[in-house]
């Protein structure tokens, strides 16, 4: 499709499916744009991949699950950040990262079945098993409760690893900077129990 065709730097992009759906399993957060009554909007949430599909939730009452359930366009960005990369010109400083980016319409889930599932999904990533280790939602709190799922079908990733790019010159390659990669972690500290 011409909105994920990769025009700079496409050597580093990637339309397999297994490289899109490992970046959005990985990830805990995604950006949803999308152009609201009041001009355009890029809202962070936290998503789950469903098969084919990337499921959000939220309140019912959420401008943005309210304007995306009508079926606009919508735009999904998800980034890792790996590592900052140092050059010893300016110019060639830059980060290793991986990302995905996906165009579609996103249609609610209404069904019971199928919003209680997304939802276990949500909870599951946050945590293996972490749905079966609380209470379900009840009836109420279903109500009060979105859930989009927006169609990964249009997407596609872009992936930047490495030392940097090769210095310009002999005369850039003997500058006395240090040059190198600065790998960035996040991990999970030990948790914090509720008052």
């Amino acid at each position: 499709m011409d909105r994920t065709r990769l025009r700079r730097k496409p050597q580093r992009g990637s339309h397999d499916r297994a490289v899109i759906d490992a970046i959005v399993d990985e990830a805990l957060v995604c950006h949803l744009g999308f152009v609201a009554a009041h001009g355009p909007v890029v809202i962070p949430t936290t998503h789950v991949r469903c098969g084919d599909v990337l499921c959000i939730h939220g309140s019912a009452a959420s401008a943005m699950l309210t304007s995306l359930a009508t079926g606009i366009d919508a735009c999904v960005t998800i980034t890792l950040l790996d590592a900052l990369v140092y050059a010893r010109t300016a110019f060639h400083h830059s980060v290793n990262y991986r990302s995905v980016i996906a165009f579609g319409r996103a249609t609610e889930i209404t069904d019971r079945a199928g919003k209680l599932a997304a939802l276990a999904a949500l909870l599951d990533k946050l945590e293996p098993g972490r749905s079966q280790r609380c209470r379900p939602p009840n009836d109420k709190e279903l109500k009060a409760t979105s859930v989009l799922a927006l169609p990964l079908t249009e997407a596609s990733a872009k992936v930047r690893s490495g030392p940097p790019v090769p210095d310009d010159t002999p005369e850039d390659a003997a500058l006395p900077y240090w040059a190198g990669v600065i790998p960035l972690v996040t991990a999970r500290a030990a948790p914090i129990p509720a008052p």
